[in-house]
């Protein structure tokens, strides 16, 4: 195939936006804080979990605490009937089961207020711990939400470049003869579809030309279409080849 220097050229323009849109289509499919973000959405889970455990181990010491705290209160209403009635009472039998009882319901009361002390301690730790998990659930939210705001942006930034690399293509394209386009894109599906070639070296794939390739180059005429022996883009020969 033949075409014109300058048709070429425009190949490379071609590649070059081709190159533009597959770095920026990339970009905006893989922001390059979606795994730290898919590691703090995992994070946050096991956050959720672990606080769930000590919010109902939190929950279980308060309902203890009220269930003491009203049996406390049944004792201490429990004596004072009683020492109402010891008061009141003539009877020294009866002042006897009565003083009983009220010395059985102040141990009664000491036991309660040992438990009392015991989980209010218990509880205070309780506390304390599903404290330091929200904490760290809001730090983990703070850092995914503000990734998660970079990421929006860096897809947008990205899917601009993709839409202007994109009709940049089409504009530049357009001016290709249909047939040398047809070629470069079957090229460019396997390879960097064309590339300069300078100082013997295929910019497409980075290799220097062996010398007997390099002399069937300088038997070719420019508007000849020529390709690389390595790479098998097309390659586009100017002053600067080395020829």
């Amino acid at each position: 195939m033949k075409a014109s220097p300058a048709d070429q050229r425009r190949l490379i323009e071609v590649a070059e936006l081709d190159a533009r849109i597959r770095q920026a289509d990339h970009a905006r499919r893989n922001p390059p804080q979606a795994g730290r973000v898919h590691e703090l959405l995992a994070r946050r889970q096991e956050l959720g979990q672990e606080l769930a455990t000590r919010l109902g181990s939190r929950d279980d010491l308060r309902i203890e605490l009220s269930r003491i705290e009203s049996d406390v209160a049944v004792v201490d209403a429990r004596a004072a009937r009683d020492a109402e009635r010891l008061a009141a009472s003539s009877n020294p039998k009866e002042a006897q089961g009565l003083e009983s009882e009220l010395a059985s319901l102040a141990r009664r009361k000491s036991d309660l207020e040992d438990a009392e002390l015991e989980v209010m301690e218990r509880l205070e730790l309780a506390e304390a711990a599903a404290a330091e998990q929200e904490v760290l659930i809001a730090q983990t939210n703070a850092e995914g939400s503000e990734l998660s705001a970079a990421a929006k942006r860096t897809v947008a930034e990205a899917s601009a470049a993709f839409d202007a690399a994109t009709r940049d293509r089409a504009a530049v394209s357009g001016t290709v003869p249909a047939d040398l386009l047809a070629l470069y894109e079957r090229i460019a599906a396997r390879s960097a579809g064309a590339a300069y070639l300078r100082a013997r070296t295929c910019e497409g794939c980075n290799m220097v030309l062996a010398g007997t390739d390099l002399q069937v180059l300088r038997q070719a005429a420019d508007d000849d279409i020529v390709t690389c022996p390595e790479c098998g883009c097309i390659l586009v020969r100017g002053e600067d080849s080395g020829l």
